[in-house]
């Protein structure tokens, strides 16, 4: 928090302000709130000392109910088709990517309230298995592979080196006719 004094010629106050948090803080804080109050409304209630990978479970598959996403059942004829023609009676679930994510913000907020980072629920190995094979099922049953996407190139750094470099045939065929790359540039011929 930031003190920040105001001067009056009367008084002298000081108020403080809270920082202003970033767009995943807010969600981070949301999502832990969220879990706090399933275990607290759990039967019987749940300490988090005491929550398990188990719980996280339960509490990714209460959190299915609010999904958008469609996904198929295996004998459902559109099952994986990513563009179904007609609408089917499948349920709407969490997509894979919603529930990484989640995971990782409330295993950051596990650690930051308090909770050792060796006993983290959220960091299970039967959390791991869970969002490996939801993302492996909604994968065959959406048709969409989830491929680590690739890392991006500076399209500035990319388009320079495209104009510096002559294209690969154009380099070929210079090599080819005995002519050096730097012929080309310079006017010269060999």
């Amino acid at each position: 928090m930031e003190l920040i004094s105001h001067q009056n010629p009367n008084t002298s106050t000081v108020q403080l302000t809270p920082p202003s948090s970033s767009r995943y803080e807010n969600q981070k804080r949301r999502d832990w709130n969220t879990f706090c109050q399933y275990l607290r409304n759990h039967r019987p209630p749940l300490s988090l000392p005491s929550c398990s990978g188990a719980h996280v479970l339960e509490f990714l598959r209460y959190l299915d109910q609010f999904g958008k996403t469609k996904i198929h059942h295996q004998n459902c004829p559109f099952f994986g088709l990513p563009h179904p023609p007609a609408p089917c009676p499948c349920p709407l679930r969490q997509a894979w990517g919603s529930l990484d994510a989640l995971i990782g913000r409330l295993r950051a907020a596990y650690e930051e309230n308090g909770g050792p980072p060796e006993a983290n629920p959220f960091g299970s190995r039967a959390v791991r298995l869970y969002l490996r094979e939801v993302r492996d099922f909604q994968s065959k049953a959406r048709g969409v592979s989830y491929d680590k996407k690739r890392k991006r190139v500076n399209r500035q750094k990319t388009l320079m080196q495209t104009q510096t470099q002559p294209p690969l045939q154009l380099q070929q065929q210079q090599t080819q006719h005995g002519q050096s790359m730097m012929a080309n540039y310079s006017g010269a011929t060999v």
